[in-house]
């Protein structure tokens, strides 16, 4: 089902990795953070990318999404580290 889900369509897999991550932050899921952050690595994605993905987390979601989409993006920069 994942890689149905993640395949090129009319959105590039990328694309949907980090509609996958803000949705992952926005259902406060840390495996999810953890694993969608990694893979967004490998594929290329930069910080602005994250950070815009994120942003909708916090519009959408409130509190609970700003708190969340702070631990997504402190998942995202320790992988900068790397």
């Amino acid at each position: 089902m994942a890689k149905t889900a993640l395949a090129d369509g009319a959105l590039d897999g990328k694309t949907k990795r980090l509609i996958a991550l803000a949705i992952g932050a926005a259902k406060q899921c840390d495996g999810c953070i953890g694993f969608h952050t990694k893979a967004l690595k490998h594929m290329g994605a930069t910080d602005a990318e994250v950070s815009e993905a994120l942003g909708m987390v916090i519009y959408m979601g409130g509190g609970p999404g700003l708190m969340y989409a702070a631990e997504a993006w402190t998942a995202w920069q320790a992988l900068q580290d790397d």
